[in-house]
Parts: structure tokens; sequence; C-alpha cells
């Protein structure tokens, strides 16, 4: 039995536990001040044997000890028996923590003997979590975690240092720091895990307290004597940095960056990946259908933008991903229009998106719809052909013209200056193909996909430019926009703006998954889903809170 689900039946709620419980537990494995293990190198021991538990048990009973975030007991309705986070198992985590070690390993020694001017086989990869941070005096924002490091740890707690260490036999070994227990701090925040359960809980070799972090960074560098990997670009954490600068100036050792094994580690989703996108993808789709169906002239985008927050959550989400776009009429013609405050006209159409988070994974939906259930002529001509087109780009992925990203983008920009140019919005007279790509892009000036996962615009450094394989998704957002000023479009079209976007999963049998497929966007098919609004009895326009 998994080692999280013995101990996650152990724990009932409170606010306090002993500090006292680390040198009952794991002696050799809490190294504030351990004197078993051998200078420099943790303890190989990884597993918790069944004594360990009762004890855990025993002392969780005697102190009512709780831990810093969700658990499977806590939240079983989130969190089934044998995951850490929701969906994805302890075991997952510490297979990635394996795997990026020796994935460093190897690039280094395509360089030979010596990489980055040194001859050491030994690496060292150090990664913060997210601070907290304020809006204002002590009012918080939301916490969210850092995503790389909840992707190598499952730890939702701020502050935290995760160190990883493979040494010449290939052993990877993993440290947790960890904000210690702190009776006061926690009556107004609620529980710490603390370092004396971040070992079975999260799967680690060993937990200190963050106050150890530079002793113990000095000893395992100065043991193992390895290449630094730390990304001080993208820190959170101002001590952390400095910890790491003088390390770094201490070993003559520069520190190199490991964001580019990171992200290409998750641009692959595993299973249990796959699985979370299909989750955060259907609440969204669902919750979009619920919005589009209960939209009438007279509401505020605000209203809109609240609405779609609130299904979102009623179906489990975190909270949506991003501010959303809510745009009416002509503000859909903004990109990136996010002030949501303008009333919904009868005659406009509704740009919409969103996006919620579930399980730290994240979907990204873009519809488009007439508030009034029904398109005007001008509305329905671009909307036809946005769809058409969307449809055949989707079509395309995996086969030539869609093999990468930019092999997308490229064919979108054509197919649209060929479609614009059959409604009469670019010339006959235009029949190069860049030229029908440069019309097309005139009209859609932003990138058709971008990759998606923890992140919305998930790893960014991973170029466009990369065949699409199995395990990969991203989005797929045609859009077309006419300005209120384009003075060489008939007036009819001008102030409309749209855009379609959907969620792409390559699964593990190579298929292409359509993840915001229950999402409706087919004309006929939407004017019924925004038309029931008006049928229903005593329907009327809408008023303005």
């Amino acid at each position: 039995m998994n080692v999280l689900r013995r101990l996650d039946r152990l724990i009932a709620p409170t606010a306090r536990r002993s500090a006292a419980i680390s040198t009952s537990l794991w002696p050799n494995r809490w190294m504030a001040q351990s004197t078993t293990s051998s200078p420099g190198s943790p303890s190989t021991a990884s597993t918790v044997t069944a004594a360990e538990v009762r004890g855990v048990a025993q002392i969780l009973r005697q102190q009512k000890g709780n831990l810093g975030q969700p658990t499977s007991v806590s939240h079983p309705h989130l969190i089934q028996p044998d995951e850490l986070v929701p969906g994805v198992e302890l075991t997952e985590m510490k297979d990635r923590r394996t795997q990026l070690m020796q994935n460093i390993r190897a690039y280094a020694r395509t360089f030979g003997a010596e990489f980055n001017g040194h001859s050491s086989p030994c690496h060292m990869l150090v990664l913060g979590a997210a601070s907290k941070k304020y809006m204002s005096g002590k009012i918080p924002y939301v916490f969210r975690q850092n995503s790389d490091f909840y992707y190598l740890t499952g730890c939702l707690e701020p502050d935290a240092v995760l160190l990883l260490t493979i040494d010449e036999a290939q052993n990877v070994q993993s440290e947790l720091f960890m904000r210690p227990k702190d009776p006061h701090a926690e009556l107004w925040d609620g529980p710490r895990t603390g370092p004396e359960l971040a070992v079975p809980l999260f799967g680690v070799t060993e937990a200190h307290s963050l106050s150890q972090l530079e002793a113990v960074l000095a000893k395992r560098a100065g043991a193992l004597k390895p290449h630094i990997w730390f990304d001080q670009k993208t820190s959170d954490l101002p001590s952390l940095a400095q910890n790491m600068l003088r390390l770094s100036g201490d070993q003559q050792r520069p520190l190199l960056p490991a964001y580019t094994f990171l992200e290409a580690m998750r641009l692959l989703k595993s299973r249990a990946e796959m699985q979370l996108m299909r989750r955060t993808c259907d609440i969204a789709s669902r919750s979009f259908n619920e919005v589009m169906a209960e939209s009438q002239p007279g509401q505020s985008e605000h209203h809109l933008f609240a609405a779609i927050d609130y299904k979102c959550r009623m179906r489990n989400a975190s909270y949506l991903a991003y501010p959303p776009v809510v745009a009416a009429g002509h503000n859909a013609t903004v990109i990136h229009y996010v002030a949501n405050s303008q009333l919904l006209g009868p005659q406009d159409l509704v740009l919409m998106d969103a996006g919620c988070e579930y399980g730290g994974y994240t979907s990204d939906i873009t519809r488009t719809w007439p508030a009034s259930g029904h398109f005007t002529e001008p509305q329905r001509t671009l909307y036809d052909m946005l769809h058409q087109l969307q449809v055949e780009i989707i079509g395309t992925v995996m086969k030539p013209g869609g093999e990468t990203l930019d092999q997308l983008f490229e064919t979108t920009c054509y197919k649209l200056g060929k479609y614009l140019q059959e409604i009469g919005l670019v010339g006959k007279s235009v029949s190069d193909y860049k030229e029908l790509a440069s019309q097309g892009y005139r009209f859609c000036p932003h990138h058709v996909s971008h990759y998606l996962g923890m992140d919305v615009h998930d790893t960014p450094h991973v170029p466009r430019n990369t065949r699409i394989v199995p395990g990969m998704v991203f989005t797929v957002e045609p859009g077309i926009y006419i300005g209120q000023d384009c003075g060489d479009v008939p007036p009819e079209f001008r102030g409309i703006g749209i855009r379609i976007e959907d969620d792409l999963l390559i699964n593990e049998h190579g298929h292409v998954e359509v993840l915001t497929e229950a999402c409706v966007k087919d004309p006929r098919a939407l004017q019924e889903l925004c038309q029931q609004q008006q049928r229903k009895p005593g329907a009327s326009t809408a008023k303005a809170l």
C-alpha cells in the first residue's frame, strides 16, 4: 500500500503539533543535527517502514496534528487515496525528480569527460517555491505555487526549497527545506507540514528547516563538487538567490539554467496529466455552455465574467486560469481586452476567452456568440468562415502543413487570406501565397497555437517549430478582428471581432483529441443554445445591476 495512503488515514484536523515529532520519527532523515549520515551525502533510506507509519499515527493521535495542504483524508472529494495531489500519485512525483536529474547528467555526458570547464560527474539542482504576495498591507493575493516546484514535489506551501543531487553512481537524492512549525503563525495562516512530516508526505530523502539551507547546500556541494543548476532569473525567493550566488562563488562553479530540462519534461504529458487536462477542459467547456445559454442583451461583460468564474468553481475548479476577456461588440477587436465593464447590446457579438485551473492544470477556450441569439448577416458570414477554417486547421494537425505549431500558423494565415478573398475583403488580384498569408495575418495578428498545461502559455521556451508528438497539449485559435477604422472593408463588417479556440491533446495512441469538444461552436447549435434564455416565459432584455 502506498505510504501516503497509509499516512493520510491517520491524520486528524487541528492547528497544532509538537515540534518534537522530528526526533522521535526520523532522527536519521530529518537532518538538522544528524550525525549518522556520511559527510555531504544524504541518507540512502527513502522508504517509510510500517513501524514509522505507526509512529506517525501515535503522535498524530496524541498531538492531533494536521498537514499544510489537502490530503485524501481531509479532502476525499478532491484527492483519491493513492494520490498526493489531485490526479497524481506520489510515485509519479518521485519519478519526475529522478528523470530530471538523469536527463541533466546524460546531457552533460554528451560533452565528454569535461562539461562547462569541470570534470565532475555529479550535479546539484536547486529550485524554490513561490512566495506569498500582497496586494496591499497584510492583504494577500491568492497563493499559487510555482509550476516547476509543484511539478516536482506536489508541495503547496510557500517559501520551500527543493535540492536534488545525482552522484557518480547515479544515485538521485532529494531534500526539502520547509518553514518550521510555528503555533502562532499557524493560528493566523493555517497549519504547516513542517520538516517533520515532509519525508513521508512528499517522498523525499530528507527534510530540513529553512534555517539549515545555507549549511546543507555548502555541505553537499563540498562533498560532491557538482555542477550547480539554478534558474536565478525566475527565482521568487531573494534569500535563496543570494545563497546560490554565494555558493557559486565559494565553489567556483557557474549557476546553470535548468528550465529547458523541466520544460522538455512538462511538454509531454503523462497519462495522469492527460486525465487532468481532460478534466479541466471539460469543466470549462460545460461552464461556457451555461454562460452562453444564459446571456442576453443588457447584461454587463462583468456579469459574464462572474458567471464563468462561478460555474467553473462549482465544478471544483480552483479558480480561473487567467483574467478572462469578455468583450461585447467592437471591444472584441481588442485582442487582450480585459476591462469587462460594458453592457451587451442587442446586435452585439460576445467574445469570451476564459479557462480554469483544476489540479494545477489549465484550460483555455474562446467562444464568440450573438448576445440576442441571432447573428446578423455580416456576423454570420464571418463566423461561418472562421468556424470552417478552424475545423480545417484541426484536421491538418500532424499532417503536411500542421506538423508543428508554426506550420499550423502559416497554414491558418494562408487559408484565412483565401477565405477573406472569397467574401470580398481581400482583392481578387492577390494570388501569391505570401501575399495571401500576409492578408490573413493582417486580420489575425497573433499566433494560432501555444502549448498548454500547468500554465496557460506553457513551456514558453520550447520552440513552436518543434514537431508535434504524443503527449503534447496545445490550442488552435484562429481569429478575425476588423477595427472600426478599417476604411478598405465594407462598413457592415467593421467593428466585428471573432475568435474560436479549442484545446487539443495528442494522446498516447497518437490520436488528436479535442479536449474542449463539449463546448458548443457549430453555428446552428450555437444559435439554438443562445436562444434558450429568450424562449423562457417572461424573458426580456436584462437590466444592468
